[in-house]
């Protein structure tokens, strides 16, 4: 019986629900205020009557005592009641008018016999049988004579009576005025609201499935306030970051179709060579041992590719997945010594390249993987040696700042377009396009070699400037 009014309520707009409450609160104050009034009202009157009744009773009181009479100072409607004390009890003279008394005097004599043992003049309000509500006043006129005065308080009633009327009607057009226009301007200042309802409805019925998918709708109406404004711009920067979202979103599951299509070349070419020359040992002439050879030679260098290939997919996954199991086996080890080391190599492997290293630091310890840092230096080397033409200076510098060690490799080649340079990172990218192995790869060493040196905590940056090519490797000391 209770729960079903609760929901109905919970189930109003919050306009109408603001109304209501806004009229319940005006509803409460108006029966505080009213109550107020009306009991101030009564008490002010009370004291008239009063101030009324103690005024008539002096001059009453005078009258009896000089000529033992009422007479001229009597108000029509009022009783009055002369009581002789005789041993401490009141005793009722014979009234000088029948409608001096009321039939029933039974109040009138208690508030008499009570004034005999008072020091002052008692006052009361008694309901008199037949009659109403009285206020009722003693007082002692001399010494054993006791004056009951009772006026009628069917005027004060009928004035309170009035006011309340007056206030019911009142209170009620103004809490009906104030829940219509309330309502009315409550709905103006909530249309933002319910125009970011709508807004949040059309993106629910919005196709966000599809990879190239936008929120194309805003909530731009003005108005509100302060605080609906804040609520707008919450909102909108919220649709932003959806916008955001849903563009990485794209561009990781793009990434990941070229991905696979890359990875699926990559991996094909290889294995179509071995599935060709095994076909070859079915006939005669493969099987003469100088073709033997040379096919069988053939077959473990497209067999190594692979292997180097999915060595690299399967240090990018695992490198990917660092959280779960790191592929780096950390030790102390000096940087500068493994920049020497990287050095002498290149020199040996690649004699037509020759490669100054700039004097630096003596050494640079640091807490990495040697292993894994002296691959991704080969593998900047190599790329400078393999990308530029024969004599093509290339340049090592070790540099330390007070929070990281940098190696920088540099080289004076043609250098990379600017339309590939964000893009040299990407797995299987190549700047040539026409996708040669002879000269590339399989186009996963920088994306290695970034991957290795992220896993390290550091950063591998491609210099902004396209006269050059400088890849800069920074670890964090």
């Amino acid at each position: 019986m209770i729960a079903w009014p609760k929901q109905s309520y919970r189930g109003l707009r919050l306009g109408t629900r603001l109304a209501l409450g806004l009229g319940a609160l005006s509803l409460v104050v108006f029966a505080v205020v009213g109550t107020a009034l009306t009991t101030y009202m009564r008490d002010y009157l009370s004291a008239q009557l009063d101030d009324q009744l103690a005024i008539a009773q002096v001059a009453q009181s005078k009258s009896l005592v000089d000529s033992g009479s009422l007479a001229g100072k009597k108000y029509w409607g009022w009783y009055y009641a002369v009581y002789d004390v005789r041993a401490g009890e009141p005793v009722l003279r014979k009234p000088e008018e029948p409608g001096d008394v009321p039939q029933d005097v039974d109040e009138l004599t208690a508030l008499a016999k009570a004034q005999t043992t008072a020091d002052a003049e008692m006052l009361s309000t008694a309901h008199i049988a037949g009659q109403g509500e009285y206020r009722l006043r003693a007082c002692e006129v001399e010494p054993g004579v006791v004056l009951v005065s009772g006026a009628p308080m069917d005027d004060l009633e009928d004035t309170v009576g009035q006011l309340i009327t007056i206030q019911v009607v009142t209170f009620g057009l103004a809490l009906l005025t104030l829940v219509v226009f309330g309502r009315a301007l409550l709905r103006r200042g909530l249309k933002p609201l319910s125009d970011m309802a709508h807004t949040a409805h059309g993106i629910a019925s919005h196709d966000l499935t599809e990879s190239a998918s936008r929120v194309p709708l805003r909530a731009d109406a003005p108005g509100g306030g302060p605080e609906v404004e804040e609520l707008r711009t919450a909102f909108n920067t919220m649709l932003e970051h959806f916008d955001d979202s849903l563009a990485v979103r794209a561009e990781a599951e793009q990434r990941l179709r070229r991905f696979v299509a890359d990875a699926s070349h990559e991996l094909r070419t290889p294995l179509m060579s071995v599935r060709g020359y095994a076909d070859l040992f079915q006939y005669a002439a493969a099987n003469a041992p100088e073709e033997r050879d040379k096919h069988l030679a053939r077959l473990r260098a497209e067999a190594a590719r692979m292997g180097f290939l999915l060595d690299d997919l399967l240090l990018l996954a695992r490198l990917d997945a660092a959280e779960v199991e790191t592929p780096l086996r950390m030790e102390n080890a000096d940087l500068v010594e493994l920049v020497e080391h990287a050095a002498d190599a290149f020199r040996a492997s690649h004699p037509g390249h020759p490669l100054t290293m700039t004097p630096g630091p003596a050494a640079v310890p640091l807490r990495m993987d040697p292993h894994r840092i002296r691959q991704v230096l080969d593998n900047l080397l190599t790329n400078a040696a393999v990308h530029t033409p024969a004599g093509t200076p290339v340049h090592v510098e070790v540099t330390v700042s007070p929070d990281a060690a940098r190696v920088h490799v540099a080289d004076q080649g043609p250098g990379i377009p600017p339309d590939d340079r964000d893009s040299v990172f990407d797995r299987f990218y190549r700047v040539d396009r026409a996708r040669s192995r002879d000269r590339g790869g399989s186009g996963l060493g920088l994306s290695v070699a970034r991957s290795l040196v992220q896993a390290h905590g550091g950063s591998l940056e491609l210099s902004p400037t396209a006269k050059t090519t400088v890849f800069t490797v920074t670890l964090p000391l």
